[in-house]
């Protein structure tokens, strides 16, 4: 079997039953089971939600997005062996500690395989709710030209590029395209106050004004929990990206909960200790990769540049990045995830036929 093969490029396209339309992300696929599969699901797994409450089979792949893009490397290799396992499994591996220790719950009521959560249904917050212990990124671009106010926050003069911040800071930014928002602009991952959403918050999805301090609250918890136990490891918690939605619990009550990933190195950067220590920063995350694009390509700007979007995208349709691109991000997240849950990564040879395996015999959930 090629090396090709191993990867889940497509996941839209499994026999999942289905009577709804298949959403697909640029990593994962949602597949919205029937009102009676969910039904019966739920009474025989004994999942803690209300009986009639919607369940999706969600799928992640091996794709590799940046920059808004999906990229390919030669040899058909069409995403990261091993990263849709390493990020699954970086997730779980928080949210289990998050439960254990007391923190909101999670959208994931069970875990068929690697690549597979089932999930309830949430009302998502519209915030990308984004957390950041140090200078770097689009932050520090922003401060090394001069500016001084990221959403809302007044930074002090004098910091240096990826030097940890006074104080954990909150920089959230749309999900999706908002409009009707006054001084919010209508275009996805636009950086918002906290005005902003103290000013409109049902517009943002929020249930009320006050859930506004418990996401922020969830957000710190979660991220200082996770910061805390990579300490432990000697990796850095830089920042990260955590999503919040609403569900209803088995006894009919609304609560705020994380949902999507948390904690992984696709929505989060971490560094090594020993080699920050020593002045060097080491990325056990995609930034790596980001980085490498940006000095693969002669132009980097057009990465950067939201404004040269069609550019991005050509460069991205008609280029073949040399596999070793793919495979340095592989042993990346590979080795990052074996670190953090603290065993060896399992990885399936043929993981979309192993998926299908599963979901046909012990779900039900295919014909």
């Amino acid at each position: 079997m090629s090396l090709a093969d191993k990867v889940l490029a497509v996941n839209n396209d499994l026999p999942i039953r289905t009577d709804k339309p298949i959403h697909s992300g640029k990593v994962r696929s949602v597949y919205w089971l029937t009102e009676a599969d969910s039904r019966r699901l739920i009474q025989e797994k004994g999942y803690p939600v209300a009986e009639d409450a919607p369940l999706a089979v969600m799928v992640i792949s091996d794709r590799i997005s940046a920059f808004d893009c999906i990229w390919r490397g030669e040899g058909g290799l069409r995403g990261v062996p091993g990263k849709g396992a390493a990020l699954n499994s970086i997730a779980n591996h928080w949210f289990k500690l998050f439960k254990e220790n007391g923190l909101a719950d999670s959208h994931i009521l069970d875990i068929p395989h690697p690549l597979v959560w089932i999930v309830q249904k949430a009302r998502p917050v519209m915030v990308e709710a984004i957390a950041r212990q140090y200078i770097t990124g689009s932050m520090w671009r922003a401060y090394s030209k001069g500016e001084r106010e990221f959403c809302g926050i007044q930074l002090p003069d004098g910091l240096a590029k990826d030097q940890k911040l006074p104080e954990l800071l909150i920089t959230p930014s749309t999900k999706g395209i908002l409009r009707g928002i006054p001084g919010v602009p209508e275009a996805d991952d636009v950086n918002i106050t906290r005005a902003d959403l103290e000013n409109h918050f049902a517009a943002f999805n929020f249930r009320s004004r006050d859930d506004i301090d418990l996401y922020e609250k969830l957000l710190k918890e979660g991220f200082d929990l996770i910061s805390d136990e990579l300490a432990k490891l000697d990796q850095i918690f830089v920042d990260t990206k955590f999503e919040f939605g609403y569900v209803t619990d088995a006894s009919g009550e609304e609560k705020l909960i994380y949902m999507d990933e948390v904690g992984t190195p696709d929505s989060s950067r971490i560094w090594d200790g020993a080699q920050y220590r020593e002045g060097t920063v080491v990325e056990k995350s995609k930034e790596g990769f980001r980085q490498a694009l940006l000095n693969h390509f002669p132009d980097p700007d057009i990465l950067l540049n939201k404004d040269r979007m069609d550019e991005r995208e050509a460069l991205a349709r008609d280029n073949e990045l040399p596999a070793s691109m793919l495979m340095d991000l592989s042993d990346t997240y590979i080795a990052i995830a074996e670190k953090i849950i603290g065993h060896k990564l399992e990885i399936s040879d043929n993981p979309k036929a192993e998926l299908i395996d599963v979901l046909r015999r012990e779900y039900g959930l295919i014909d």
